[in-house]
C-alpha cells in the first residue's frame, strides 16, 4: 500500500511540474542544483554572462540554506522564530526579483525540495512577506500576492511526506 501512495505522490508532483511554466522549470531545476550541491549550475545552466551573475548571487543567498534546514522552530513556539524567518525571507525575495516564479504553487515546490516536507508551515508566511517587500516591483507584487490561495494561506495542516519528485536538467539529443 505505501508503495503505491508513493508512486501516486511521485505522478500528482510530476503533473504539478508540468504545470508551470518553462521558465519556472528551468529555474525550479537551477536553483535545486544550486541548492542541493546537485551539479555545477555555472556549466549547466548559464547561457549568457546575466545569468552567470544570477547564479553566482543564488550561489551566495543559498548559503543560508544549510542553518535553515536545522534551525526549523516549532510551529507552536516563537523561540527562534526571528533568525528562521528572516533568512527565509531574505532568500524567498531573493528568488522572487529574479521573475521567473509566477506564483506561490512554483515557489511551494521549489522550497519544499531545497529545504525540506518540515518546512511547508512557514512557506505561506514567508511567501507573503517578501512579495510585498518593496525589492519587488508592485506590478510583480500584485501577481505574487493574488497567486497563493485562501485554501494555502489558511491551511490547517501541512502533509509532512518528502518530496519524491526532484526535476533535474534533461539533455537535448541531437537529431
Amino acid at each position: 500500500m505505501g508503495h503505491l501512495r508513493t508512486a501516486s505522490s511521485t505522478i500528482n508532483e510530476l503533473r504539478e511540474f508540468a504545470s508551470f511554466t518553462p521558465c519556472e522549470q528551468r529555474y525550479i531545476k537551477r536553483s535545486i542544483d544550486i541548492g542541493l550541491g546537485r551539479q555545477d549550475a555555472f556549466k549547466l545552466w548559464a547561457r549568457d554572462a546575466g545569468e552567470m551573475s544570477s547564479i553566482r548571487s543564488q550561489y551566495v543567498v543559498y548559503q543560508d540554506l544549510k542553518s535553515l534546514r536545522s534551525q526549523l522552530p516549532d510551529e507552536t513556539s516563537f523561540e527562534g522564530m526571528d533568525g528562521f524567518m528572516g533568512k527565509l525571507v531574505r532568500i524567498t525575495a531573493f528568488d522572487l526579483s529574479q521573475g521567473r516564479i509566477e506564483g506561490f504553487s512554483a515557489f511551494r515546490f521549489l522550497y519544499e525540495r531545497i529545504l525540506g516536507a518540515r518546512v511547508r508551515p512557514w512557506l505561506p508566511a514567508a511567501f507573503c512577506a517578501a512579495s510585498a517587500l518593496p525589492q519587488i516591483r508592485p506590478d510583480r507584487r500584485k501577481l505574487l500576492l493574488h497567486s497563493i490561495s485562501e485554501a494555502a494561506a489558511t491551511a490547517p495542516g501541512w502533509s509532512e511526506s518528502e518530496p519524491a519528485f526532484f526535476p533535474e536538467w534533461v539533455e537535448k539529443e541531437a537529431a
